[in-house]
């Protein structure tokens, strides 16, 4: 047994037992699909980990960058209360429209705000908002502007708040100091924005599983 097919069989022992899709969450993964979106979703298991850390943080505002088919906004959103906030950017009109149906269809249209457009064109318009500070930040978009987004998170964050950075690892090419490939420029340099930033204090886990070889850093908002 190749050690892919290993991963892909414990995540799916673990995403059964313990984050089993209901019928929403596959229905906007089978919808994502017909719609042509590109399978880089989170996997379940992923998805129920960014609900938890919602939960443990006691979330009530979030913000994710990156939309997709809107399967982690629904597990984030599932975290909120009946009084929460959620806003997602996404930079794609055609994927947007796909998780505002699937978003809905969750019961969640009351929660999540889809905003569309280049998300480093939204982050400055939302901020014009003066909204309260998000308490859980999930960066999914695209890598050569992480460091950037990174940035907009710790603006519009406050102490205590988390900050999620989605596929960090790049299949292990997030190593190379000497790539000029956009994605792991950015990834890099977001990392080392982590590292270096007076207000946060971050990590980064290399995971394996049905995505493969990737990883996430995770990174809290000092005062």
């Amino acid at each position: 047994m190749s050690e892919s097919h290993v991963w892909d069989e414990v995540d799916a022992y673990f995403t059964t037992h313990l984050a089993p899709d209901d019928e929403d969450l596959a229905a906007a993964l089978r919808d994502s699909d017909a719609a042509g979106l590109p399978h880089i979703n989170v996997a379940g298991n992923q998805g129920k980990l960014l609900q938890l850390l919602a939960q443990i943080q006691g979330a009530r505002h979030i913000l994710e960058i990156g939309t997709l088919g809107g399967y982690s906004t629904i597990w984030l959103g599932r975290a909120l209360p009946a009084d929460g906030r959620l806003v997602s950017l996404e930079y794609d009109p055609v994927h947007a429209e796909v998780a505002v149906r699937n978003i809905a269809r969750a019961g969640l249209d009351k929660l999540v705000e889809v905003r569309v457009g280049p998300a480093l064109e939204s982050l400055p318009k939302l901020a014009d908002e003066n909204p309260p500070p998000f308490d859980l930040v999930f960066i999914d978009a695209d890598k050569a502007n992480n460091p950037h987004y990174v940035d907009w998170a710790v603006k519009l964050t406050s102490t205590g708040s988390l900050i999620v950075l989605d596929n960090v690892v790049r299949g292990g090419r997030v190593t190379d100091s000497g790539s000029t490939a956009s994605d792991v420029v950015g990834t890099r340099a977001a990392i080392e924005l982590i590292g270096s930033h007076p207000r946060l204090s971050g990590t980064a886990i290399q995971t394996v599983g049905t995505k493969g070889y990737d990883g996430f850093a995770v990174a809290r908002v000092l005062a």
